[in-house]
């Protein structure tokens, strides 16, 4: 498969997350900076009809989706340690946390930053219940290691952390001391100090 990597983003978007896994991965990549108006143009809708970022082009294949691409990069260069094998026991726990920072993590937080109450006595009918359901579940993970699966930093980590980094940024996730310490060993890796920095030299410059 031809290696190169283009990832379609934008510096004040969850751009920043796959740029960071990009970064673990330690391969070559380029970047295409969209603003929110070039996302609606039928050049990008032909990319991702949602008009969205980020989307990941690897060779021929195209990945959208910001939790997909962070697991699809760990499967495409195993060599990084970023994901446990197929057929690894921790297998199961991996995606487990991935796919619960892509729903619950994500769907709540949102909720939460737009306002969105769930009616009492409807939590059955939202996916995650609700959002301190989903913080004393996460808190509980954090506390019992360092890493959300094994031994080892995984994409799963890079995911789920990276929505507590923003999340306790923007006020948007409670500051419970787990999380805290969570973020603050995240914001010390090489490839997350990278990232950032390339994306906020991409960041508008205000006149």
């Amino acid at each position: 498969m031809d290696d190169d990597l283009l990832l379609y983003s934008n510096p004040a978007s969850r751009g920043r997350i796959a740029r960071w896994m990009l970064e673990e991965t330690g391969r070559p990549y380029r970047v295409e900076t969209l603003d929110y108006k070039t996302m609606k143009a039928p050049s990008y809708l032909a990319i991702n009809p949602m008009g969205k970022v980020p989307a990941l082009l690897h060779g021929g294949t195209l990945v959208t989706e910001t939790a997909a691409i962070c697991a699809y990069l760990a499967d495409a260069f195993p060599e990084a340690g970023l994901a446990p094998a197929v057929g690894d026991r921790l297998r199961g726990p991996y995606l487990r946390w991935l796919f619960f920072g892509a729903g619950p993590i994500e769907a709540a937080v949102t909720n939460k930053a737009l306002g969105v109450v769930v009616p009492e006595g409807r939590d059955r009918m939202a996916g995650y219940g609700s959002l301190e359901a989903v913080l004393d579940t996460l808190e509980q993970a954090i506390d019992r290691s360092e890493h959300l699966v094994g031994d080892r930093f995984t994409a799963a980590d890079l995911y789920v952390g990276a929505q507590l980094i923003f999340g306790l940024a923007f006020k948007t996730i409670e500051a419970r001391p787990a999380f805290a310490r969570k973020a603050e060993r995240l914001r010390e890796r090489p490839a997350w100090i990278r990232a950032s920095a390339l994306d906020d030299a991409a960041l508008p410059r205000e006149r």
